[in-house]
């Protein structure tokens, strides 16, 4: 006869929870890792003899991971139902792994090291794709694994804890780049460097998280919903007993039982509505522009007139951790809506005040006061609270296909934002000059965060103190 534990166990739940947030950290580490990289890899493709490295290129190039991460989220439903949660986490990690390998030497075995050509930007771009695969898959595995192992009064709060390893994973990145690149500030060929090594090395370094991730989710149980849902029930049993104690954790597999027809619904058993609200919160979540800034942050501050642009990008990356701290901290007391709400409200004011700098004379520091408002005010509602969101909105019987369709959503409307930011940011017209498409750029972000603000407002339920089992019935009453 099996034993179970008869209280949770704290330190296992945040085990757990914290081998799943290193995939969170892999998210942000790899897609912010081309801010530093951007630069020595444009003008190491420039070089090329066989094709020209057009804006457009280097717009793809910068933005090929994304790609990846389309195709990642989209199969992530199929293997987190066929394979499992914690077996396709695992398949993420040796996807980055075997990225950050490549894109260091992309050369392997077909080309000549260091002779930049279009077969080798291909290569390049290749590996990138890969990596992007692992971070699709990474982006809506690892909050929907989170949520199915967290008490519901914890559950926004440890799902808040992914996001704020993404973000932390963009600071550690900032910060190695900056290394990087200082390591070699004393040398008279630091530009010479950085262009034939610098980038590779950027790339390289995140093989070691991803080693180490690969690793330690072995280590880690499979979710119990997953679990009771393949009729697995005495292994859920056991680990809902090792967070929840014995009493509760048969209550939850009961309830997790009682949705188990879930497993033969189909997408819109609940109606379209959670749908198209889940694919929305994703949408919105790029279109307000953050990667923009994420992904060109030192080029953004160079504009600006900031000398030293890997400092201040670094001092972001600090603000920016902050920041998700708050939702990390309030997302149980507060509830999701208002921290959506006031954080649009406040994008707004930021981008609109970047916005205006470009079509006013204004001091350097008010642009930069509010590229910085911007991105804080996103790190503690859009950057934690969809993805809080996209982990529980769903009824278990349709969260894995319907967790994949809302982060391919995101993952699309990622790259268009990504790849379009580069040329509408240097649009120019007539005397305004590049001021224009400085000023057009982030006024149109501000606008569009002014009306994420009343979707949240009007279509968005509050999901705060909800089991997921719960969501059943909300989006059933709804239909």
């Amino acid at each position: 006869m099996t034993t179970y534990r008869q209280t949770g166990s704290r330190a296992y739940l945040t085990g757990i929870v914290l081998v799943a947030v290193i995939g969170g950290l892999l998210f942000g580490y790899d897609t912010a890792v081309i801010s530093g990289a951007e630069r020595g890899l444009q003008a190491f493709f420039q070089s090329a003899g066989d094709f020209g490295y057009t804006d457009a290129l280097h717009g793809f190039t910068t933005s090929s991971a994304l790609i990846g991460c389309i195709i990642g989220a989209l199969i992530s439903g199929v293997m987190a139902s066929r394979l499992g949660r914690k077996r396709s986490l695992f398949a993420a990690g040796i996807m980055f792994f075997l990225s950050a390998l490549g894109s260091y030497y992309p050369e392997f075995l077909f080309f000549q090291k260091g002779v930049a050509t279009k077969g080798l930007l291909v290569a390049f771009n290749l590996y990138r794709v890969l990596g992007g695969i692992g971070v699709g898959m990474a982006s809506a595995l690892c909050p929907m694994y989170i949520a199915e192992v967290s008490p519901a009064n914890k559950r926004g709060t440890l799902v808040s804890w992914n996001q704020f390893a993404i973000i932390f994973g963009q600071l550690v990145v900032y910060f190695v780049n900056f290394l990087i690149i200082r390591s070699h500030a004393n040398d008279p060929a630091v530009v010479e460097w950085t262009n034939s090594i610098g980038w590779r090395v950027m790339f390289v370094s995140e093989a070691v998280p991803a080693a180490l991730f690969t690793v330690l989710i072995l280590l880690v149980p499979e979710t119990p919903r997953y679990l009771a849902l393949n009729g697995q029930d005495d292994k859920a049993l056991t680990v809902l007993s090792n967070i929840n104690g014995e009493a509760r954790a048969r209550e939850i597999l009961a309830e997790i039982k009682a949705t188990a027809v879930e497993k033969t619904e189909k997408l819109f058993s609940y109606g379209w509505m959670v749908i198209f609200i889940g694919c929305m919160l994703s949408v919105f979540q790029q279109i307000i522009g953050i990667n923009a800034v994420l992904y060109f942050a030192p080029r953004i501050f160079e504009s600006m007139g900031v000398s030293n642009n890997m400092l201040f990008t670094v001092i972001m990356g600090v603000i920016n951790i902050s920041f998700t701290l708050v939702a990390v901290f309030t997302v149980e007391k507060l509830g999701r809506k208002p921290l959506l709400i006031t954080g649009s409200l406040g994008m707004a004011v930021g981008a609109l005040g970047v916005a205006l700098s470009n079509v006013v004379t204004l001091p350097a520091v008010i642009p930069v006061i509010s590229i910085m408002v911007y991105s804080a005010c996103f790190m503690f509602s859009w950057g934690p609270i969809c993805w809080v969101y996209i982990s529980e909105l769903f009824p278990n019987t349709i969260r894995s296909q319907a967790t994949a369709i809302a982060v391919a959503f995101q993952w699309i409307f990622n790259f268009i934002v990504s790849s379009t930011f580069v040329p509408m940011y240097n649009m120019r017209l007539g005397a305004m000059g590049d001021s224009f498409g400085h000023f057009f750029a982030y006024a149109l972000y501000g606008v569009i965060c002014i009306i994420a603000a009343v979707f949240v407002w009007r279509l968005v339920p509050e999901t705060k103190g909800k089991t997921l089992e719960d969501m059943t019935a909300l989006w059933r009453s709804r239909k």
